[in-house]
């Protein structure tokens, strides 16, 4: 086991990272003086990871599109009871996620965090797979999906995925299609769990009110030991350039919503960060209330408050998102084209980038004193960018310079590979 102190060079905050004997990474920042605590243990599993192999393994083995969302549901019930009875006489409060590129099963508490943090522990290495409680899960995600099908937001985001990714999984819902879950059975599942829920292939981060030694402690009690067995995800060669330019869909929607994204070609490692850093900062400088094109278009009543972008990236994907309401999302797509011309052409002016810069690392220094945050940012840095130091967004932001930005600009935001995905109510 080894056991490091990582400090931002900027702050003096620190955490604690451990690779224990049992192969998991570990996370711990001690906050003294805050109450709660949040912990967070996760795979590097998501909805993209369809294909895979062992290193033993002489081929690829394809799975149903959804699995590894429909895995995080049936892992909170074990064979005795339900998970979320016990984190109730704790008074924890549990919870899960799964996104395109990992699970993460949560906790927050203000008290017996070393209880919760057993359960954890615990549950998450015991799956309870039949055929009986499959075939019930299928009934309730299949639900989920039709659900999410006539949700507006969520279709004018892949819907613009659609249009971005030729051959890319995560153009797919994360939860995957009535169809696809349908293939999912018991054998299926402990496949993909055996296969990505081997603690090397995970991540525990727990930030608050703890104490290091008692967080290993437990550790050390309850983690059984993995054997790295070489996982190897594998990805469809995708290709540069979008699939269309534009794709419009009905739905009764009070408000017409739109998403337009540029799509950029992905990276990893330490180029990861900075890319990711330099995105995020001609985001900005583009989008904030403050710039230029923000306040023509809200005054002409293009767009509203509602006007934010994101940077959306992971394994083999990068985009650059702005969304928001509007009936005339083809204006703000001119706009959003002139801007970038301008900015190309004539560079960034000095005052709009320090203001943007300094903006988003006041924002970075504040989820410090967060405790959800931390714990986020922790197991975020780890799994997203390939290992880094949490603190490594700061450091990277404070060495960012324009002609970094300028340059994203200049070879990212490409007009030809620029999509738009519009969501309109129908005309009575």
């Amino acid at each position: 086991m080894t056991k490091d102190t990582i400090t931002c060079s900027r702050t003096g905050d620190s955490c604690i990272h451990v690779k224990h004997k049992s192969g998991l990474d570990i996370y711990i920042c001690e906050m003294p003086g805050f109450s709660s605590v949040e912990a967070l243990f996760g795979t590097k599993y998501g909805s993209i990871n369809t294909m895979f192999k062992m290193r033993d393994d002489k081929e690829y083995t394809v799975v149903p599109e959804g699995i590894a969302h429909f895995l995080e549901h049936k892992l909170f019930e074990n064979e005795d009871c339900d998970v979320f009875e016990l984190y109730a006489k704790t008074g924890a409060s549990g919870n899960a996620f799964t996104s395109f590129d990992k699970t993460c099963y949560i906790f927050n508490c203000t008290g017996n965090y070393r209880e919760s943090l057993k359960i954890l522990l615990d549950f998450v290495q015991k799956p309870y797979f039949t055929k009986e409680n499959v075939d019930k899960e299928q009934g309730i995600i299949g639900q989920e999906i039709k659900m999410t099908n006539d949700n507006p937001e969520w279709r004018v985001f892949f819907n613009m995925l659609s249009c971005m990714y030729h051959e890319h999984p995560v153009k797919i819902d994360i939860a995957g299609t009535v169809e696809s879950i349908a293939k999912i059975d018991a054998d299926l599942l402990y496949k993909c769990y055996n296969t990505f829920y081997d603690l090397n292939n995970m991540v525990l981060s727990i930030a608050g009110n703890i104490k290091a030694d008692e967080v290993l402690a437990i550790c050390d009690e309850y983690l059984r030991p993995c054997e790295d067995k070489g996982l190897e995800t594998v990805f469809p060669d995708e290709p540069e350039d979008i699939v269309k330019s534009e794709i419009r869909e009905f739905q009764p929607v009070g408000a017409d919503i739109f998403h337009i994204g540029y799509k950029c070609r992905p990276c990893t490692g330490a180029e990861k960060i900075k890319k990711y850093m330099a995105a995020t900062l001609a985001a900005s400088i583009l989008s904030d209330p403050s710039s230029d094109m923000y306040q023509k278009l809200l005054k002409e009543e293009v767009i509203n408050s509602s006007f934010t972008s994101e940077i959306f990236s992971g394994d083999g994907y990068f985009s650059m998102i702005f969304s928001g309401e509007s009936s005339q999302p083809e204006k703000i797509r001119s706009a959003i084209i002139e801007e970038i011309a301008l900015l190309r052409d004539n560079g960034l002016e000095e005052r709009a980038f320090q203001r943007n810069k300094k903006s988003i690392y006041g924002m970075l220094v504040r989820e410090l004193n967060n405790v959800a945050n931390v714990a986020n940012l922790m197991i975020n840095s780890h799994m997203d960018m390939d290992g880094a130091s949490p603190y490594a967004s700061i450091e990277t932001l404070s060495e960012l310079t324009a002609g970094d930005v300028a340059g994203f600009i200049k070879n990212e935001l490409l007009e030809e590979r620029l999509v738009m995905s519009v969501i309109e109510g129908r005309q009575s």
